[in-house]
């Protein structure tokens, strides 16, 4: 088993550039179910990130400060103490994290870039949808760029922490990602969504991490690479500002 890539690590935090494919939580790998119990009686246990690090790392008290999906790779934050956990999850909640994503569509968007804000609204088989109403919206704003002839890059910067928020959006303008069957993308070798830098205003100091973007082989092609290495740091994109009562709160 790899190792998961730690890109910055002191002694009250770690952010590992997540692997595609590891959940959050530890699970039961239902398909091996039946198979083991009749070998020995039990079902095998999959390790989720947390236990994972806890091994590698050999650490005893690992929190999780906010969550990606286990398809999607990238930036995730984990805390050493409930303190930090506490710290981290205030900001989070506030608003005052910044967070930019990078995600891939075969299809062409409605719009090139702009804001995408609506409820979110839960349906059967998981998914979720979005809404026109705005009470407590997810706000996702994005910038697009060709990478290849008939893929689209995105730049996405949430400012809610929905779940399936960026693929509801981009899928919303008619550009499902890159291998997210479940919300009308093309099948693929990755869900193509990372999570790509993540700045948090700690009180000890703002930090800013970075996770390459690096698995998958629709992004280690040479147009795509081309795409990618050519991006500009996230900050300098010219985000519009938001409306006043969606602003983080200070």
């Amino acid at each position: 088993m790899q190792p998961i890539p730690v890109l910055f690590e002191n002694t009250d935090l770690i952010i590992v550039n997540k692997p595609i494919g590891i959940a959050m939580h530890d699970a039961t790998n239902e398909a091996d179910v039946r198979e083991n119990i009749a070998k020995n009686g039990e079902p095998e246990k999959i390790d989720g990130i947390v236990t994972r690090l806890k091994k590698q790392l050999a650490e005893t008290e690992l929190h999780l400060c906010h969550r990606l999906d286990t398809g999607t790779s990238g930036c995730l934050c984990l805390a050493k103490n409930a303190a930090v956990a506490g710290e981290i999850g205030e900001l989070f909640s506030s608003r005052r994290v910044s967070k930019y994503y990078l995600a891939l569509s075969d299809h062409k968007p409605k719009k090139k870039q702009g804001m995408i804000m609506g409820d979110m609204k839960n349906r059967r088989g998981g998914q979720r949808i979005l809404l026109k109403t705005t009470e407590n919206p997810a706000i996702t704003q994005f910038f697009s760029s060709a990478a290849k002839p008939g893929t689209r890059g995105f730049i996405v910067k949430p400012h809610s922490g929905k779940t399936h928020q960026i693929r509801v959006a981009l899928k919303s303008i008619g550009a499902p990602i890159l291998g997210d069957t479940l919300y009308g993308g093309e099948a693929s070798d990755r869900l193509y969504l990372h999570a790509w830098h993540l700045r948090l205003p700690l009180s000890s100091g703002e930090l800013s991490v970075t996770a390459p973007f690096d698995t998958g082989k629709v992004i280690n092609e040479d147009d795509v690479q081309a795409w990618y290495n050519g991006l500009n740091a996230p900050e300098t994109y010219p985000w519009p500002s938001l409306p006043a009562r969606y602003m983080p709160a200070q």
